[in-house]
């Protein structure tokens, strides 16, 4: 019974080990990211700025793709808790809005959901990233569906809120690039007319 206890303990501290040295690693590629952009991420980059060699970050992940898909579910995570939160201090009519303008300044803010878009293979696949990433990205889906008050049991909610998806994340590129401004539109009017025409 001893060694049972002794051999799981051990077991727990690798594994905490583990997990403690792989978001050591996301942090450090987190400031390369910031420095260098997500899309010009490198493994190498990240190695150094983490303190490691470069072939030991292939313990944690299996290449710089699978670090941008982490790196994204974080995002998504961060997405999810700001349009939740911004949800909660809105009830009522303009909760959509609130959620999507939150969601809108945390997508203004990093790159790396749209760098880890690029890099995912045509075709899903089962990675352990790619699943991390979907289960991220169904939770980010299902606040932004709460905030509209629509319920997604249908085929045709679900799309609804795909589409309210689509247009944040497009709005926050056309925001990002200045091209918003350049066609005359705010932000908050577009995300006005998301809400009048998506909230339940």
């Amino acid at each position: 019974m001893a060694k049972v206890a002794v051999a799981e303990q051990r077991t727990l501290r690798r594994a905490q080990a583990h997990a403690a040295t792989r978001g050591s690693i996301l942090e450090a590629a987190r400031r390369v990211a910031a420095r260098d952009g997500a899309r010009d991420l490198s493994l190498r980059g990240v190695a150094a700025e983490a303190g490691f060699a470069p072939a030991a970050l292939y313990g944690y992940f299996a290449g710089k793709d699978d670090l941008l898909l982490a790196l994204a579910a974080d995002d998504l995570t961060a997405l999810a808790r700001a349009m939740r939160e911004a949800g909660v201090q809105h009830p009522g009519a303009g909760r959509l809005s609130a959620a999507a303008s939150a969601a809108l300044s945390t997508l203004r803010e990093t790159e790396s959901l749209a760098a880890a878009l690029a890099a995912m293979p045509a075709t899903a696949g089962a990675s352990d990233a790619e699943r991390l990433f979907n289960g991220r990205m169904i939770a980010a889906l299902k606040v932004l569906s709460d905030a509209s008050g629509q319920p997604v049991a249908s085929r045709d909610g679900q799309c609804d809120v795909v589409l309210v998806a689509a247009a944040v994340a497009g709005l926050a590129l056309l925001a990002r690039s200045g091209r918003l401004d350049a066609l005359g539109f705010s932000p908050e009017e577009i995300l006005a007319r998301l809400d009048a025409k998506f909230s339940g």
